[in-house]
């Protein structure tokens, strides 16, 4: 499976390189996920997920190994048809020429820059970049947000040492139940302490080790994306490696190497007949396995990305209010037979039979009348003139407009 994103010549685009960068850490949360709900069926898959780090760790040590070796690029530079190569320089003086290792932009003219392929400890190198660095970084955010979270709880609460290392537990004879300590728990004591302060330490200086990585990972690209250098990361200047578009004999020739790998690889096995048909059956499902990883992990990304949308989804429409339309006006009070008629002019007021003064609305009937005539008439009767229902003086409503 191969993406293409554009773009023109040997130098990715940036977005390029942004997207190969993003993709594993898509792939580790669609992985999660993907255990995560396994494991509401599968209690045992709760044990993976216990020990995150070291199984995504393991996975990308095979997948950026098997891609290394094969194809000279990691696993998310190969799916966007991308390769690793060699920096090698050649400046020309007066006297020779001769070649060695220099910064310079990746579009530097053809005669002073020459892309070679990797060798054995420029890929060993890429995958303790790739692998080994993410594992222990991961391990430090860890470590630093459970410290962050241990002085949150103290200055809330204290410390539990001191709330209760203060406390002695005698026996009946008055002699202390902890004393006599053996040696083996001292040693304990004394290492729980060289972790405690190996743990205060890492809560200091994480978050300086962060902005820095961080700092320079923005000014790599940010020159990158400038045309100001060739190298997308401080790895890549490391190792001097350059990230270029694989041509087109490179994507037809990649097939052709693998089977010349896997190959070798068969005829290097030795044993029995009876050996060689299982170590060739077990190479042809690694094999098998490795060809599939990419489109398999893919789609888990897919997946996982498909998924995040439903369910998001599905959250903002629970969530939103419900629009229903707006009730229909309830019927008009009926006049009781017993209460006083209505005039047959609306700009009447009902009690005093004049052009009502201060127009005010009864709040329970909605009639309208005169405020001295209602407010008089509702004090004294503690009702509605016309429908007789029950009100007060503070059911009264002034109208500011009267029809």
């Amino acid at each position: 499976m191969l993406f293409q994103v554009g773009g023109q010549g040997t130098r990715p685009t940036f977005f390029e390189m942004a997207a190969a960068q993003q993709l594993p850490s898509s792939l580790r949360a669609a992985l999660t996920y993907s255990l995560g709900v396994l494991a509401l069926r599968r209690p045992f898959i709760h044990k993976i997920l216990d020990y995150e780090d070291e199984f995504f760790a393991l996975l990308t040590l095979v997948l950026e190994t098997h891609s290394l070796r094969t194809t000279d690029a990691s696993f998310a530079e190969s799916l966007y048809g991308l390769r690793r190569r060699a920096v090698n320089i050649k400046v020309k003086t007066k006297d020779n020429i001769h070649s060695k290792k220099k910064i310079l932009p990746l579009d530097s003219p053809a005669d002073a820059i020459h892309h070679n392929g990797l060798e054995k400890r420029q890929k060993i190198l890429s995958v303790v970049f790739l692998v080994v660095l993410p594992y222990f970084r991961s391990k430090l955010q860890y470590v630093y947000n459970r410290e962050r979270e241990a002085t949150l709880q103290a200055s809330l609460w204290g410390e539990g040492e001191e709330r209760f290392g203060n406390i002695d537990y005698f026996d009946g004879s008055g002699n202390s139940s902890a004393s006599g300590s053996s040696s083996g728990e001292e040693a304990s004591t004394t290492r729980r302490r060289v972790m405690k302060r190996i743990q205060k330490i890492i809560a200091a200086c994480y978050p300086w080790i962060h902005a820095g990585s961080e700092g320079l990972s923005f000014a790599y690209q940010l020159l990158y994306l400038l045309d100001a250098t060739g190298f997308y990361s401080l790895g890549l200047h490391v190792l001097g490696i350059h990230v270029c578009r694989a041509t087109g004999q490179e994507l037809m020739d990649t097939s052709s190497r693998i089977s010349k790998i896997r190959s070798r690889e068969r005829e290097r096995l030795r044993g029995p007949p009876w050996l060689k048909a299982v170590q060739g059956a077990l190479l042809s499902s690694m094999y098998a396995v490795l060809d599939y990883a990419q489109t398999g992990l893919i789609a888990a990304v897919f997946f996982f990305k498909m998924m995040e949308w439903w369910y998001q989804s599905a959250e903002e429409r629970m969530s939103a209010p419900t629009v229903y339309p707006p009730p229909p006006p309830p019927p008009p009070p009926k006049v009781a037979k017993e209460g006083i008629p209505l005039p047959p002019d609306r700009t009447l007021c009902p009690l005093c039979s004049q052009k009502r003064v201060n127009p005010s609305a009864v709040a329970v009937s909605g009639f309208v009348f005169c405020y001295s005539c209602i407010f008089k008439y509702v004090s004294q009767y503690k009702r509605c003139p016309v429908t007789l229902m029950p009100a007060t003086v503070e059911q009264i409503r002034r109208l500011f407009h009267d029809m």
